[in-house]
């Protein structure tokens, strides 16, 4: 494997950013998350801050959005408040996501059905729904499939920690692959740290 020039790995880090901005997230998103797959280590909100040339609030709201997603998670330090960050796989809960919209899209569509002015504009509507319940369709093949073969998780399943807890209440408590479920349960969870 031949060791990358600085220039390219800043260029993977500044496209990852622009592709996750497209998917309407902070472009700092997506640099901290290019940043992250990069690295064999987890890494300190300081030194991403210094090799991203971001902002601390930058940085922290980046990665409690790729918490929030599943794309990474937060390893608290023994004897220290500080934490470190590493990727997480996640497109799985990027997909899973993307299904929950799409489908409440579905819904909207399949209740404009009758309300069309003819038969053009109702075979049009019957069109889009199709292509987006195809769209979800072949997404949940394919993680069904990946799942199959040990390439991932499905979303929405809950899984232990990887890493230790200091208390034991902590230790046991669950994290959530799916989103939406996992934004719930921290609404309703005191923060634990000011960087979360």
């Amino acid at each position: 494997m031949t060791t990358p020039s600085p220039g390219e790995r800043e260029r993977f880090v500044d496209s990852v950013g622009e592709v996750l901005a497209s998917w309407n997230l902070p472009r700092a998103t997506g640099r901290v998350y290019g940043a992250l797959l990069l690295r064999d280590a987890p890494a300190t909100f300081e030194e991403l801050r210094a090799e991203l040339g971001l902002s601390a609030g930058a940085v922290s709201t980046g990665v409690r959005d790729l918490v929030s997603w599943g794309l990474a998670r937060t390893i608290p330090q023994p004897g220290s408040r500080r934490l470190r960050i590493e990727a997480a796989g996640g497109f799985e809960q990027l997909l899973a996501a993307s299904h929950v919209r799409t489908r409440a899209f579905i819904e909207v569509l399949r209740g404009g059905a009758g309300l069309a002015d003819g038969p053009d504009a109702a075979a049009r509507l019957g069109d889009v729904t199709g292509l987006f319940e195809a769209y979800v369709e072949a997404g949940e093949r394919m993680l069904r499939e990946r799942v199959t073969k040990g390439g991932g998780r499905p979303a929405g399943r809950v899984v232990p920690r990887p890493h230790r807890r200091r208390s034991s209440a902590a230790a046991t408590a669950p994290v959530y692959r799916d989103p939406q479920h996992a934004r719930r349960a921290r609404a309703c969870m005191p923060r634990r740290h000011p960087r979360c």
